[in-house]
């Protein structure tokens, strides 16, 4: 049994129906929509999104219809903001496989999150979990926010540590501070609770997109070779944005000009990472990440004790230690 099988075991009945009600969910009377979604389902991930909602459900108080609820809200806003992302990224593949743009074009992959997001409202809409789509509302708004600030500020070449620190609170922990909140708020806990879980899931997105911008420097894969995708997309993310402000001036302005012009080159990619790991930047990253976490587990043990709490605390250590 895997690690993150082991974390599933306080709500593991609980996924089984979750699978079983995010399939109806996502069906369709249109043909074409339900072969698409049908090639989503069969590439789904590690679930972590629902985990977070389900175990933070049984953290505050008890599963119940509307953590169900919450959890296919999320996973279907989440699924539509991944195929969206890939049509704005001209990306072909995910995980290791084609995209939804990459076999069907881009329009297909842009009406289908709509649809998906669509699916969502109405979910909520339809049991009157209105406490749920105003987060998961709030949620898409910064995420969407932190996307394009980071567009902006790419385009500039420009990115300084609390803007780094705006984006990925915007675009990646506030997806999983909704997961913590809504499984709080479906439990039937009060404002406070809710509060506290809603920052808690910050802390956790934030250790974990640090821990995914450090797999642009690491090696890995069959070539033994970091991937160097955000160099060659000239993203700046915490490990660079460090090595740069560590930098004489000089150096600083040589490194952005190649990342500029490197025209997506493993050369460059390969004097970027020894750059970054000569001025200490991945371990800078390393130790910021390794703070969210602790100060995430620090909110997590105001919790009494409990099986939901260990898999919470194994699913918050899960995501600095992942491999992919």
């Amino acid at each position: 049994m895997s690690k993150l099988e082991e974390i599933k075991n306080p709500v593991r009945l609980e996924m089984k129906e979750f699978d079983k009600r995010f399939k109806t969910a996502i069906s369709s009377n249109v043909p074409l929509v339900n072969v698409v979604t049908g090639y989503v389902l069969r590439r789904k991930g590690k679930q972590m999104r629902p985990l977070f909602v389900f175990l933070s459900s049984k953290l505050t108080g008890k599963i119940t219809e509307s953590t169900y609820t919450a959890a296919s809200l999320i996973e279907l806003m989440h699924t539509a903001t991944l195929v969206h992302d890939d049509v704005v990224d001209e990306s072909n593949e995910r995980r290791g496989v084609f995209s939804i743009n990459a076999i069907w074009k881009s329009k297909v992959a842009v009406l289908l999150g709509d649809y998906l997001l669509a699916q969502g409202l109405l979910l909520a809409v339809e049991k009157k979990d209105y406490d749920l789509l105003e987060i998961v509302s709030n949620t898409s708004k910064e995420m969407s926010e932190g996307e394009l600030v980071q567009i902006q500020k790419s385009r500039s070449l420009n990115i300084d540590t609390e803007t780094y620190y705006e984006v990925i609170r915007k675009k990646t922990a506030s997806l999983i501070a909704a997961c913590t909140a809504s499984g709080a708020s479906s439990s039937g806990a009060d404002q406070d609770v809710i509060d506290r879980v809603y920052e808690m899931g910050i802390r956790i997105g934030m250790a974990f997109q640090i821990k995914d911008d450090l797999f642009d420097y690491q090696s890995h894969g069959l070539i033994g070779k970091p991937t160097g995708n955000d160099i060659k997309e000239k993203k700046f993310t915490l490990p660079l944005i460090y090595a740069l402000n560590q930098a004489e001036a000089s150096k600083r302005r040589s490194m952005i000009r190649k990342i500029k012009n490197g025209n997506r080159s493993q050369k460059v990619v390969n004097e970027v990472v020894r750059f970054v790991n000569e001025m200490g930047g991945i371990s800078f990253a390393v130790e910021k990440m390794q703070e969210f976490k602790s100060s995430a587990l620090e909110i997590l043990y105001t919790f009494p004790d409990s099986p939901s709490r260990t898999s919470l605390r194994d699913l918050v250590e899960f995501t600095v230690s992942r491999n992919k």
